[in-house]
């Protein structure tokens, strides 16, 4: 599934769809588990826990989207409800927001300090994450 809907949108050439790399991450092995464990996402850095795939929510339509910031850097991010393991930068702010009715404050890895992504939040206290996908990985070993 693709999202069209943010006027930030920018989408990848065909051969380099980002949709394969998010399965691969989380969809392919979720399905491989037994249905009780819990499968966490962890900073690819320092393996901290930062979320779970029970956390994974959609925004705007779909849970992952991908994005370029005012700078012209691309990300690849995935929305969850919860990520325990994120610490919060600076002040809200709803400059440049991909998401409509959003401000947005910086997400960082809770022991590295790695930039991970950004938590939204909305005038109503609706709120979620925007994780960079590629800055998360799955342990195998997770349990």
């Amino acid at each position: 599934m693709e999202c069209i809907n943010s006027p930030h949108l920018f989408r990848l050439p065909a051969e380099k769809e980002p949709l394969e790399k998010l399965k691969n991450l989380l969809t392919d092995e979720v399905a491989l588990e037994e249905p009780s464990r819990e499968s966490y996402l962890r900073c690819r850095r320092c393996h901290q826990i930062i979320t779970s795939t029970s956390e994974m929510i959609e925004a705007s339509g779909c849970h992952q989207h991908t994005f370029v910031n005012p700078e012209g850097l691309l990300f690849e991010i995935g929305c969850f409800r919860k990520a325990i393991g994120c610490w919060y930068i600076g002040p809200a702010t709803e400059e440049f927001t991909w998401f409509k009715g959003f401000q947005w404050k910086v997400a960082v890895c809770s022991r590295c300090l790695i930039h991970l992504g950004w938590f939204y939040v909305s005038s109503d206290n609706e709120s979620f994450h925007g994780l960079i996908i590629d800055r998360l990985r799955r342990a195998a070993d997770d349990g």
